[in-house]
C-alpha cells in the first residue's frame, strides 16, 4: 500500500492551494484519513482527520479556512486550503488506516503514511 500527497506549492497570503491524498495497492477498505503538517524545528501537527463515513475534525487554527473531504471510490483524500497565511507554511503529509487482505485471507489493519508536499505562503 502507497500513499501519494500532492498540490503543494508556493501562493500568496490569502491564497488557496488543493491537496490531493492517493491510496493504492492492496486495499480491503479505509478507515480514518488524516493530513499533518510539519515545520522544520518543530513537532508535527495534525491539521484534519476524516472518517469513512465523512465526519470532520479540524486543529482550531485552520477551522473555518480548510475543507477536508474524501472520494471513497478513488481512495482519495483532499484537502482544499483557502486564505492562506505564512504560518500555514510546512511540509503536509497524510496517513491513512488501511484493512489489507493478508496471505491467508485474513484482515489486517495497518497505519500508512506518504511522503509530504511542500507548501510555502509567502509574497
Amino acid at each position: 500500500v502507497q500513499l501519494q500527497a500532492s498540490g503543494g506549492g508556493l501562493v500568496q497570503p490569502g491564497g488557496s492551494l488543493r491537496l490531493s491524498c492517493v491510496v493504492s495497492g492492496n486495499i480491503f477498505r479505509i478507515d480514518d484519513m488524516a493530513w499533518h503538517r510539519q515545520v522544520p524545528g518543530k513537532q508535527r501537527e495534525l491539521v484534519a482527520v476524516i472518517t469513512s463515513g465523512g465526519t470532520s475534525n479540524y486543529t482550531d487554527s485552520v477551522k473555518g479556512r480548510f475543507t477536508v473531504s474524501r472520494d471513497n471510490a478513488k481512495n482519495t483524500m483532499y484537502l482544499q486550503m483557502n486564505s492562506l497565511k505564512p504560518e500555514d507554511t510546512a511540509v503536509y503529509s497524510c496517513n491513512a488506516d488501511v484493512f489489507v487482505t493478508t496471505w491467508n485471507g485474513k484482515l489486517a489493519q495497518y497505519d500508512y503514511w506518504g511522503r509530504g508536499t511542500q507548501v510555502t505562503v509567502s509574497s
